[in-house]
Formats: structure tokens, C-alpha cells, sequence
């Protein structure tokens, strides 16, 4: 069986790294690189830590508007689909490289695994809700990380192909945890677990609004606890046009970090305060509490247990809970499968035995 795998984005390396390792086991996995993150710091990087094979093909799309880059990713993957002529395609997530992958593959009538399937914000203002709903609704074999993403589906009228799988981050997490470990970063920023808050900031609903950015660097600035923050290039960019910047002597701003290290900040953090969909999860993993800087999230499981607590772009809010939220990780109940997903989504495509990471 060949497939072809088509990422572009950080998490999508992530999410890909431990099903590569099945798939290459089992049979032929072409792997594409749309360029959807495109320098070493966000991109090449990954490939190197997480130990996944260079691409087949680089598209080297790049930075663009949502409909230049997904048209130019559109034009590029139907030349290689038409080349290798898979038995499947397989993506990830919800970035514009999910839904390009899965169009061009629909167009020539190939078949769609879609990885992160049924995740739902409700948010149709949010670009990588349209992505994933239309990814969903083309694909025909959809792995979901849980319960609710197949109830998601099913009232959507989605029923063949559901297959609740588990997720593949916890997957990720079983081989990385270890090595990332073993990582240096915090001797090097003089930063001590457990006594900082780690920030992440860069999505879109964030970044691109300016009265939200400037809430959120305003309680950035106010906020009494020491903090890392690793600044995403966009969200550098909207601040300078903006006019906007950091004065608070407790936050330290440094520049994006590879995935080892990102995921040995995380695990040593006290509290991370975020609006990324991928840490919140990862928060959850490592029993880390989370503050999520957005209105609503697709994981929805990690609020009704209590270890993640939505604060928008609410400067206040912000302040308040990354100061006084704690949890109790006893009672928190596993949600996201037992870390054999990427064996799962493999058989699923049509292989046979298993595969160890």
C-alpha cells in the first residue's frame, strides 16, 4: 500500500512523526511538505528532532493569503498525487494544508484519511473550522481522538469511515517525552521549573484583531508572575505595525524554539497561558494547567474536566485566573486514548500486526 502524506504546519510534523514510523514499517509513505511553515526555526527542525524522514517533495508555498496559499498548495499536490497515484492521503488537522491535500485528492477521486477528525469550535470566523468541517466532509476514512468528535460528525450526518481511534499526540508524547527531558533550555534562559508561566500567542483570531492583540499585551505587561514567552513571527509583525511592545521586566521574549524544547518548557511550566489548540492538549497531557487566551475551543474535554478555562482576550480575566487557577490532576479522568493511535489509524488504512514505537 502507498500513501501519501501531506503536512505543512508545526503540528502537523508532530502528529505525522509517530504514524510515519508505522506506515514505513508496514509499506511506502511519500511524504509532502506544502511550506505552509517554511524556515528552519518553524519548520526544518521538526524534521530533524522528531526523527521523521526529509520530504519527497517541498512545495515551498510559503506565506501567502488564505486563498493564494491554498491554491498554490491545490496546483502542487495534484501534480504529485497524479505522479505517485496512492491508495490513500492522508492529512492532518486544520490548516490550509489539510484542506488542500483533501481537495486535490477528491478531484482525482483518491481516497482521504483525515487525522483529527470531528474536532469542532463552532466558530465559522476561524479559518481552520471551515478547513476542518470541509476536510470532514470529503474524507472517507475519519480517525477521531474522542467521543465527542464522532458525536460531532454524527450530527452532521456523518457516519461511514468514523473510527474513534484515540490521539495521536499522546502517541508523540510516549517517544518525545523522554527526550525532551534531557533538554538544557531552562539552564540557559535561568528559568527554574515550576515557577514561570509559559505564553504562547500567534493565532489568527488573536494576532489579526487589534484591539484583542493589544488586550493581550497589556495583561502580558501587568501580569506579577515570571513568564516565557517564545514569539511567534506573525505575532512580532502585528505588534510592530501596531506599535505595540513589551515592558514588563518578568516576561522573557525569546524566539521560536524546536519541538524538544518547546515540550521541555511545557512540562517544567507552573501554568501556561495560550491560544494554541495543540498546547492545550499538550497541557492536558503533561498536567500542566492551561488558560486559553480564545472564546471557544475543539477541546472540549479538557474544560469540562477542569484543567483548561477559556479567558478570550479578556485582560482581566487573563490576569485573574493565571494567578489563582490550579487543578487537582487526580481527579482528572484520561480522555485521549492509551498512546497506540498511530498503530490504529495504520491498520485502518489497511495494514496488518503492529508496530512498537
Amino acid at each position: 500500500m502507498k500513501v501519501v502524506t501531506v503536512v505543512g504546519a508545526r503540528p502537523q510534523f508532530i502528529k505525522a512523526a509517530p504514524v510515519s514510523r508505522c506506515l514505513r514499517r508496514r509499506g511506502t509513505e511519500i511524504l509532502v511538505h506544502t511550506g505552509q511553515h517554511y524556515d528552519a526555526a518553524m519548520s526544518g527542525i521538526f524534521f530533524e528532532e522528531l526523527k521523521i524522514p526529509r520530504p519527497d517533495y517541498h512545495l515551498e508555498v510559503g506565506s501567502k493569503t488564505h486563498g493564494a496559499q491554498t491554491g498554490e498548495m491545490l496546483s502542487g499536490l495534484e501534480k504529485v498525487l497524479i505522479q505517485e497515484e496512492p491508495d490513500w492521503v492522508l492529512v492532518y488537522g486544520d490548516t490550509n494544508t489539510t484542506l488542500a491535500g483533501a481537495l486535490a485528492a477528491a478531484k482525482l477521486q483518491l481516497p482521504v484519511a483525515h487525522v483529527e477528525a470531528g474536532l469542532r469550535s463552532f466558530n465559522r470566523q476561524m479559518p481552520e473550522e471551515i478547513n476542518r468541517v470541509l476536510t470532514d466532509h470529503i474524507a472517507q476514512l475519519l480517525c477521531c481522538p474522542t467521543e465527542t468528535a464522532v458525536q460531532h460528525l454524527a450530527s452532521e450526518g456523518i457516519h461511514r469511515g468514523v473510527v474513534q481511534v484515540g490521539d495521536v499526540m499522546v502517541d508523540a508524547l510516549r517517544f518525545n517525552r523522554e527526550l525532551a527531558g534531557d533538554r538544557n533550555i531552562l539552564e540557559q534562559l535561568g528559568a527554574e521549573p515550576r515557577e514561570y508561566v509559559l505564553v504562547t500567542l500567534h493565532r489568527a483570531e488573536n494576532t489579526d484583531h487589534p484591539d484583542r492583540l493589544e488586550e493581550i499585551i497589556s495583561a502580558l505587561n501587568e501580569l506579577e508572575s515570571p513568564m516565557i514567552l517564545p514569539l511567534h513571527p506573525r505575532t512580532r509583525n502585528r505588534m510592530e505595525r501596531q506599535g505595540l511592545t513589551f515592558t514588563n521586566p518578568r516576561l522573557k521574549v525569546i524566539e521560536p524554539v524546536g519541538y524538544l524544547d518547546m515540550l521541555h518548557l511545557e512540562m517544567n511550566a507552573a501554568k501556561i497561558l495560550t491560544d494554541s489548540g495543540g498546547v492545550q492538549k499538550e497541557a492536558f497531557l503533561l498536567q500542566v494547567p492551561c488558560i486559553t487566551m480564545r472564546d471557544e475551543t475543539e477541546w472540549t474535554e479538557t474544560v469540562k474536566q477542569k484543567t483548561n478555562v477559556l479567558v478570550g482576550a479578556n485582560k482581566r480575566k487573563i490576569i485573574e485566573y493565571v494567578e489563582s487557577f490550579h487543578v487537582d490532576f487526580a481527579k482528572v479522568d484520561p480522555v485521549f486514548g492509551n498512546g497506540h493511535t498511530a498503530d490504529r489509524i495504520v491498520e485502518l488504512l489497511g495494514k496488518s500486526g503492529g508496530c512498537q514505537q
